[in-house]
């Protein structure tokens, strides 16, 4: 049977020969496993994701939430897709065995996730934004907000969301006008609006969380007064029972191009005086807090863009494979068979321009959450340091690279299909609607490139960037022992050293104070790092491929050469074409800068 999903053969490459799943077994935190229990979790996550998630993705596509009555209606197969997640654990994959966790690597539960989030993006959202919820409350929460919120959530009762946008502000969170009172109870009352607050109200759950920035009366003006509150929509007495609907009230439902199946929400707080939150952490420390959340968000957006890139990919090409359309250039006999279009030229381009965006974004996502997993169980305080001054680096490219490239994608799986392509009889277009939801979502590229340069880059000393230029070095040596691989060296050597030069360049100019000059031209920068990080990643598995290769094993030898293939049209047509972006941001290009409103 044809893969929908993901290639199966690719996710154990990338397991186990790219990022050694297997040495995280001789942690302790991960003793208790091995490649029998990850692939198990594996399995099971394909099974319930064909089953119950992919089954409903068309018909949640065509018959959205809708809104009655002040209440979110949803198709009724959400809630048994959901409930077969939260009954197989997916929900606390990662969370310890005494938290009632599978204690899965995070680098496992993010393979398993993304089996769901290929399958059906918009009903995956619910249990993706508890997850993030749930984390922040563990890590910021007091014991008694604990008990009464986080264990219900671990348990798949409660449900929660993160609401942030407001009508007037958008991004610019540090306009938000939502206010908190002090109550005497040592509670807070809140009033104010959000949008666009994805799982924001649906029938999945006895209860939902919200997680809501709001500033205090004393805080100070921007970002730096911005406080964190639990809102449930309905409050919990003392006994963990459920008491009076809170006031919150759900105004109205967003209809979007695409995620249809995820509500939207416009939420208002407080309309009646009596909206009840809890402060979690410090007051006027909320964005710190969120940002936790906001970070998973992010690298869950980028895997969230892969899987749909993914899934066109395999789509268009089971397609190419099986339709027969024309001959080839060389065949002038019109009496001759038609040959399946996966044999044209430019039909085997488009197909390996997806196989390069998707399956790179696909081994950067896996090696973020790797990262993740040294954050927290590598044996040295310093080794954890430094993982998690590489993740923050690279945060912004697992959230932005993969929202746009492997958008291109599904728009190459569209092209491929031809006419039938932007037929609703066919999934392709789907997946780029759905997909084209996550450029914006979490912060958009621009708002990407401008954290990336403006401010990660410096960070800690550059600590994160020297690290990065480092691995990459030990890649591009590792690659010396392969001459085959010369050829897809050089190009990245020659963009990385490059890269170093414009970007001391550019951080030599915001130290200056020179910053709507240095920072013009961010979303370039951010290409260009992107496709540098990619094109390392790729060199990385073209070096795997080369020694599965060498190891003989025929059945593989044609996986190994798709490989190598891959990585040869990214590190050969892609990267070098990114020297256009540099020598813009070498010259510290300002056509957009320059530009005036009354020109356009």
């Amino acid at each position: 049977m044809s893969e929908t999903l993901l290639s199966s053969r690719n996710l154990a490459f990338e397991l186990y020969e790219v990022l050694d799943a297997e040495g995280l077994t001789q942690r302790e935190r991960f003793a208790e496993h091995n490649r029998e229990t990850f692939d198990a979790a594996i399995g099971t996550a394909r099974s319930i994701a064909e089953k119950f998630f992919a089954s409903h993705n068309r018909k949640g596509d065509e018959n959205e939430p809708r809104y009655e009555d002040g209440q979110a209606i949803l198709i009724p197969e959400v809630k048994p897709a959901v409930d077969a997640f939260l009954e197989a654990g997916f929900l606390n994959a990662a969370r310890s065995f005494e938290a009632g966790g599978m204690q899965l690597p995070t680098l496992l539960s993010q393979a398993c996730f993304a089996h769901f989030q290929a399958a059906n993006a918009a009903t995956t959202s619910y249990p993706f934004l508890t997850m993030g919820a749930a984390n922040l409350i563990e890590s910021f929460g007091t014991e008694e907000q604990k008990q009464r919120f986080l264990q219900p959530m671990i348990d798949g009762r409660f449900f929660g969301t993160m609401a942030l946008t407001e009508p007037h502000a958008g991004s610019s969170l540090s306009d938000i006008r939502t206010r908190a009172e002090p109550a005497a109870d040592g509670t807070y009352r809140l009033k104010g609006n959000k949008i666009f607050i994805s799982g924001g109200d649906h029938p999945l759950s006895e209860n939902i969380v919200h997680m809501v920035l709001a500033k205090l009366p004393d805080a100070p003006a921007g970002v730096k007064g911005i406080s964190l509150f639990i809102v449930p929509k309905f409050l919990v007495n003392d006994d963990g029972s459920l008491g009076q609907r809170n006031d919150v009230l759900l105004a109205g439902l967003f209809h979007k191009m695409g995620w249809r199946g995820t509500t939207s929400t416009a939420l208002n707080f407080g309309d009646n005086g009596e909206c009840v939150g809890y402060l979690v952490g410090q007051p006027h420390q909320g964005l710190s807090c969120m940002f936790q959340m906001m970070n998973e968000a992010r690298i869950g957006v980028g895997m969230g863009a892969v899987m749909l890139g993914y899934a066109g990919y395999l789509h268009s090409l089971e397609y190419a494979r099986e339709r027969p359309q024309g001959r080839l250039p060389d065949s002038k006999d019109p009496n001759t068979a038609p040959v399946s279009i996966v044999q044209h030229a430019d039909v085997k381009r488009m197909l390996l321009t997806q196989k390069a965006y998707v399956e790179g974004s696909f081994d950067l996502g896996l090696y973020a959450a790797r990262l993740f997993d040294d954050t927290t169980t590598l044996e040295t305080e310093a080794g954890r340091k430094q993982a998690h001054e590489l993740l923050d680096l690279l945060t912004p490219i697992v959230k932005s690279w993969p929202s746009e490239f492997c958008l291109k994608a599904n728009e190459l799986a569209i092209q491929i299909l031809g006419g039938h392509g932007y037929t609703r009889e066919y999934p392709v277009e789907q997946y780029y609607r759905d997909n084209r939801l996550n450029p914006i979502h979490e912060g958009t590229h621009g708002i990407q490139s401008l954290d990336l340069l403006g401010r990660k880059l410096a960070q800690n000393g550059g600590a994160g960037l020297k690290q990065l230029i480092r691995l990459i070095a030990v890649t591009v040596e590792r690659a010396h022992a392969h001459e085959s691989l010369t050829p897809l060296r050089e190009p990245l050597e020659k963009l990385v050293a490059r890269l170093q030069t414009v970007t001391i360049g550019l951080l030599t100019d915001l130290a200056q104070g020179k910053v709507n000059g240095s920072l013009a031209n961010s979303a370039l920068y951010l290409k260009a790092f992107g496709h540098t990080v990619i094109g390392w990643r790729w060199l990385e598995q073209a070096i795997r491929a080369e020694e599965g290769l060498a190891k003989g094993n025929t059945a593989d030898a044609g996986f190994y050469k798709g490989k190598l293939q891959a990585a040869r049209y990214f590190l050969t047509w892609e990267v070098p074409a990114c020297h256009h972006e540099l020598a813009i941001l070498e010259a510290r290009d300002d056509v957009c800068l320059g530009m005036q409103d009354e020109w356009f």
